[in-house]
């Protein structure tokens, strides 16, 4: 879509009729979980690898982790379907085991997430 159809939102075809949902906002879904998965992204594509294999999976599975992480915690804000809210509370669960893991073989390698960064 270009920018400028992007910034006129539709017009509902009646009087009194309500915003068509692709326009109106949402408290935390739409563009707000788009933006934070662009931002970790954006991170993780910054980063600067080690040219070890081991290592730069584990830290890009880290970072990947973690953004899932604050989109599991977004759900469990803003989310309404308890079947969501349920797997959310498990992402969150097994991603932190996993973080934790990923953590303790990067200390037996001599890395941080601080070494990765550009």
């Amino acid at each position: 879509m270009l920018p400028a159809a992007q910034a006129q939102p539709s017009k509902p075809a009646q009087a009194g009729a309500s915003t068509p949902a692709s326009t109106a906002p949402a408290p935390m879904g739409g563009m707000d979980m788009k933006a934070m998965m662009k931002d970790n992204n954006d991170k993780m594509a910054s980063m600067s690898m080690s040219g070890k294999v081991d290592v730069d999976f584990a830290m890009m599975m880290r970072m990947h982790h973690q953004g899932a992480i604050q989109m599991s915690e977004a759900q469990l804000k803003d989310g309404k379907d308890p079947e969501m809210k349920k797997m959310a509370r498990k992402i969150i669960s097994d991603q932190k085991k996993e973080i934790a893991q990923l953590d303790k073989f990067l200390a037996k390698q001599g890395s941080s997430m601080d070494k990765m960064k550009k």
